[in-house]
């Protein structure tokens, strides 16, 4: 008979067992990244934004959620009996006590073979330098033509047009369709990058086509679509799908864009920018001119002055000037001779005056001369009886010498 243990083992609280059971599977490195692969049921989408889904074989199920940010990542959602391979790591909700898949990732049965195979031509022509950044050509900043490879159907292509038109309406468009899906796409696009770069001879090139499943995409993961793309001499942009997904056709293009509208505004400039840049060119401009007008204004008033200095009719004026200083001068010194001869001749005048013999005889004075003329100036010069003439100062007079006297 089996002995009794001692002591009994302790006993666990539901939250306890569950929180251990929940620390062991999320310990486990194998569920903590792992593919589920089933059959979908029981979906729920409530308005919180998450998804909740089971997942099921013939013989288990297990139940699914996906986090509202994962759900608005994705480009789709699963139906009710659809067939996915789900990612998510194994973890226990508490409150339900049951384990279930917490998932970041679907996909549908064999989209895991066609990434595969995506990945295995990716490195191969990677390894090649099909993809090498040193091989990419810049993309012209005002390209006269563009050349546009897509379906002539596709919303891509309304979408595309629209831009361009109302980015940059002065450039002119050629379309060169093709097929994006399907298995005749692949030629179909190959045919058209060849067409299109020989007879139109774009500036630039874009192949695009909208958004849909790997499959609807794989003909851009064509490896003869990709060497096409390397052997053109224009640049190639490409915009395929939505910006979650990439292709072969994106790393040998010359540059990807995350849709087909944003592939025509990287392809075109904008108007809006060229005008505004033009503005501020001609505003520069107009600056500029005025700044050099005034310099050279200044430098042509500079010189202009440097010739008035030089030049002979300055000469002359100054000469005039000069002139006109020497006649002023002249002028001065001809007064003040005038006024000194003046001077000199008024003191004659005066001294003459002084000695007018009229003067003398105004002053009662008279002149007496011998009959030959002769002024008797004294009493030496006449005789006794000798007629002389007396002259005063209103007329004149004879006399006749009856004595002599002599002092």
């Amino acid at each position: 008979m089996d002995q009794l243990p001692l002591f009994e083992p302790p006993a666990w609280s539901v939250s306890e067992l569950t929180r251990y059971l929940k620390d062991l599977l999320e310990e486990d490195h194998l569920l903590r990244d792992l593919w589920v692969i089933g059959e979908v049921s029981n979906i729920s989408h409530p308005s919180s934004g998450h998804l909740y889904f089971t997942i099921k074989d013939s013989r288990a199920s297990l139940k699914c959620v996906m986090w509202r940010n994962n759900v608005a990542a994705r480009k789709w959602l699963p139906k009710e009996g659809d067939s996915l391979e789900v990612h998510g790591y194994i973890g226990i909700y508490e409150m339900g006590g049951a384990y279930q898949l917490y998932a970041d990732s679907l996909r549908p049965i064999g989209e895991g073979a066609l990434y595969q195979e995506f990945l295995r031509l990716k490195a191969r022509l990677e390894a090649e330098g099909l993809f090498a950044p040193e091989r990419k050509r810049p993309i012209p900043e005002l390209p006269q033509k563009i050349g546009i490879v897509t379906s002539p159907s596709g919303a891509a292509l309304r979408d595309i047009l629209n831009t361009i038109r109302r980015r940059f309406p002065l450039v002119e468009v050629v379309i060169a369709p093709t097929p994006v899906q399907g298995v005749e796409a692949p030629a179909g696009i190959i045919s058209a990058l060849e067409k299109i770069e020989h007879l139109a001879k774009p500036d630039v090139i874009i192949l695009s086509r909208g958004g849909g499943s790997i499959e609807d995409l794989w003909a851009f993961n064509d490896e003869g679509v990709a060497r096409a793309i390397v052997a053109t001499t224009v640049p190639v942009i490409t915009g395929v799908g939505h910006e979650t997904d990439f292709t072969i056709a994106d790393f040998a293009a010359d540059l990807r864009a995350p849709t087909p509208t944003a592939a025509a505004e990287l392809a075109t400039p904008n108007k809006t920018d060229i005008l505004t840049y033009l503005a501020a060119l001609q505003n520069n401009m107009e600056r500029e001119i005025s700044f050099q007008i005034a310099n050279l204004l200044s430098a042509f008033q500079n010189v202009s002055h440097r010739l008035a200095l030089h030049s002979p009719q300055g000469q002359i004026r100054r000469d005039w000037q000069y002139l006109d200083d020497l006649i002023h001068r002249l002028n001065i010194s001809i007064n003040h001779a005038l006024q000194m001869r003046n001077i000199q001749v008024s003191a004659v005048q005066q001294r003459l005056s002084s000695l007018n013999p009229q003067a003398v005889l105004d002053r009662g004075f008279a002149i007496v001369s011998q009959a030959d003329g002769q002024v008797v100036l004294s009493a030496r010069q006449v005789s006794k009886n000798e007629i002389l003439d007396v002259r005063v100062s209103d007329g004149a007079f004879g006399v006749k010498v009856t004595q002599k006297k002599q002092e």
